[in-house]
């Protein structure tokens, strides 16, 4: 059996990810990332290892993703994060042309084609309004958790607002509505609308084309894929929840699968194998 694994470490979390031949999930890990960019690895990576039953020696092969991907002292290679996106997004819905990562600091649309293979991409990396801080600030004004965001939302009756031109001044916002009688809920709501209109037109820039993914910690929370769902008047992809964290790490396990064979004599392109062979 030739196991691969995939370590993403991110901005705000760090995860790993142990694959098969078979592509199946043998193991899996997420811890927040933290300061100490190799040690969060190294310790992410094991404890997928305990999850799945298995040692260091077992696996054949690491790719490293995500900001940190430089950090990983032990992997084989690497791949940017909108590579292994792609694969990971590809893996659930092979049909997928646009992926949207939210992330709890960037924010990334990406077109692919039918290999998986990045064609277009655009970040917003520049502001916090357009990223999965946004509402965590917000929430965190009004005096909820992160993981209050979602069953907060649900109980909206309207959206307030919220014009997100920047997380610093959502403050001041959020008082202003609290102030004139909205609701936390439809305050909330309005923060999650306004996050997806910015990621709309991320992705308009790329030239987006159905199928349309979306993958990211803040797709966590029901709402923002409806929300989606809404402004583009067609469905959306979403993993499943507990694996939409996960696809960056998937995808560069699964990668990590496809450079082995080649490395074993496998004949054929390998789409999007190592960083710098990669095509945005």
């Amino acid at each position: 059996m030739i196991l691969t694994a995939g370590i993403d470490v991110g901005s705000t979390y760090t995860k790993a990810v142990i694959v098969n031949e078979s592509r199946e999930i043998l193991g899996q890990a997420l811890e927040n990332t933290g300061f100490q960019l190799a040690e969060v690895s190294r310790r992410v990576y094991r404890r997928a290892l305990e999850h799945a039953g298995l040692a260091e020696s077992d696996v054949a092969y690491i790719v490293a993703t995500g900001f940190g991907r430089h950090m990983v002292d032990f992997r084989d290679t690497q791949v940017t994060d909108l590579t292994a996106s792609a694969s990971g997004a590809a893996f659930f819905f092979p049909g997928t042309r646009t992926v949207l990562d939210v992330g709890g600091q960037t924010m990334k649309a990406s077109r692919i084609d039918d290999s998986a293979r990045v064609k277009s991409f655009r970040l917003n990396d520049k502001c916090a309004a357009g990223t999965g801080a946004f509402l965590e600030k917000t929430a965190r004004y009004m005096g909820y958790k992160t993981e209050e965001i979602g069953p907060l939302v649900a109980t909206s009756k309207q959206q307030v607002a919220i014009s997100g031109v920047c997380a610093v001044f959502a403050e001041s916002e959020v008082i202003n509505q609290l102030s004139l009688g909205s609701s936390p809920a439809d305050i909330m709501h309005g923060a999650v609308a306004s996050l997806v209109d910015r990621s709309v037109q991320l992705m308009k820039r790329v030239q987006m084309q159905p199928e349309y993914t979306l993958i990211g910690g803040i797709l966590r929370f029901e709402t923002m894929a409806r929300v989606v769902r809404e402004k583009l008047k067609a469905d959306v992809n979403v993993p499943p929840e507990h694996m939409v964290q996960f696809v960056g790490a998937l995808g560069a396990a699964l990668l990590a699968q496809r450079r082995l064979k080649k490395l074993n004599g496998a004949t054929g392109e390998v789409a999007g194998e190592t960083e710098n062979s990669v095509t945005h």
